[in-house]
């Protein structure tokens, strides 16, 4: 009985030195009683002041947009409206006029429009541009491979040539007879006694 109350008292020191052998920093990550951090668990997400946005999402919009500034719809849009806005704020009464002459309200949309085109613009400007330098790289590695391939081919259309060249052909051996046959006609000619008397003993 003794005992058992002897481990049972033991059982919360223990728990109480892990406690305080397990300590935590500003981040949320655990340290062990040597002051290292626990690689057995994962780490806490971190906090991010900014929100999470998705990139590619954003870049696709800017083409969008930066491809809409550049047509010729968005310039018309853009002279309608501002000839409604200025005939609006000169011809209309006075109390329903909300940017008279010289017109700083339109002047301040027309500058925070430009100052948020720029960025998008070269945004879309610097997508277009990687997709060209990937397409380039893709095309050099292609142009590449096609080069050596061809120089593949070339050096074994020369080992082919090289290696017909000491093969006996049927034109050369045809010409070759044919020279044959020639020089036995000559000779033939030449010496016809001999070639006679080749013949008896032959027959003999």
């Amino acid at each position: 009985m003794a005992a058992a109350e002897r481990d049972r008292e033991r059982e919360p020191r223990g728990r109480e030195r892990e406690g305080r052998g397990r300590e935590r920093d500003g981040r949320g990550r655990e340290r062990d009683g040597l002051g290292r951090f626990r690689l057995d668990q994962p780490r806490p997400p971190r906090r991010k002041l900014l929100p999470d946005y998705d990139p590619e999402a954003f870049g696709r919009l800017s083409e969008r947009i930066a491809r809409f500034l550049g047509t010729g719809r968005f310039i018309v849009w853009m002279t309608v409206a501002i000839i409604l806005w200025v005939v609006w704020n000169v011809s209309a009464p006075d109390h329903l006029r909300f940017d008279s002459y010289p017109f700083i309200f339109l002047t301040l949309m027309l500058s925070l429009q430009a100052s948020y085109a720029a960025p998008l613009i070269l945004l879309a400007q610097n997508r277009q541009d990687d997709r060209d330098r990937v397409t380039h790289e893709q095309d050099r590695g292609r142009n590449e491979r096609s080069i050596a391939d061809t120089e593949y081919l070339t050096r074994e259309i020369a080992a082919l040539r090289l290696g017909l060249g000491e093969v006996a052909t049927r034109d050369w051996i045809r010409s070759e007879l044919q020279d044959l046959v020639r020089e036995l006609e000559e000779q033939q000619r030449v010496f016809p006694a001999e070639s006679g008397r080749a013949r008896d003993v032959g027959d003999r």
